[in-house]
């Protein structure tokens, strides 16, 4: 495994310090551990939900049609989504003014009612996700994966960068340059990978400050 000082050197060979510094400050930011406490539990299923219904799709799509998406779930109110009943689920497929996939849709009940356990065992959802360690970020993903649905692999990590923690994200250039510098050998899925993964990053936060975020950033630039 190399140093993080040779793959961010990489990056800033390929694209120069102020694209590799603009791209970390628009894409990386992350929140202090206050800040994520204090954001209201709807904004946690609002931006899951709007992460599903982007995920393999035209996300421009999906932001151009988000405030009627907010109108047609109210809000986004956690216990009430928890309890979603059959009759709103006919209304959400009726609405023109949405994205009318039934399996996606019936996800938001699924992840108020995650979220909903989750304020009952942490007080909220922003405190339970405030408390997270970045060195035990493969185990809380994997966690939170088997509990939520379809939150699960890099729709789950964007999730969570979205909210401003710390995160890697799985995409094809940060797994091309997890395998160059002798991490894994594929696409981190098994529990020694997911593992190996964790140790390596965990190295090269503490050895460069940087963040999950910057360092998955940085990673996806080095290649």
């Amino acid at each position: 495994m190399y140093l993080f000082q040779k793959i961010e050197q990489r990056a800033l060979d390929k694209h120069g310090a102020e694209k590799l510094e603009e791209t970390l400050s628009r894409r990386c930011a992350v929140r202090s551990a206050d800040e994520i406490a204090a954001t209201p539990n709807d904004r946690f299923l609002a931006e899951a939900t709007r992460m599903i219904f982007q995920a393999g799709f035209n996300w421009d799509v999906v932001d151009k049609k988000w405030p009627n998406f907010e109108t047609s779930f109210n809000g986004f109110d956690v216990h009430y989504w928890a309890m979603m009943a059959d009759e709103e689920m006919g209304r959400l497929m009726q609405d023109k003014s949405i994205i009318r996939n039934a399996m996606r849709l019936a996800s938001v009940g699924k992840n108020a009612l995650y979220f909903k356990d989750v304020i009952t065992e942490h007080g909220s959802v922003g405190a339970f996700f405030a408390a997270w360690d970045p060195d035990q970020y493969f185990e809380n993903v994997v966690a939170m994966r088997k509990r939520t649905s379809r939150l699960g692999g890099t729709s789950g990590m964007i999730f969570l960068r979205r909210m401003g923690l710390e995160s890697i994200v799985f995409s094809e250039d940060v797994v091309r340059a997890l395998i160059a510098n002798g991490v894994v050998d594929k696409l981190p899925n098994s529990k020694r990978d997911m593992a190996a993964t964790q140790e390596a990053v965990s190295a090269w936060r503490a050895e460069s400050g940087r963040t999950l975020s910057e360092i998955s950033q940085i990673l996806a630039m080095s290649v």
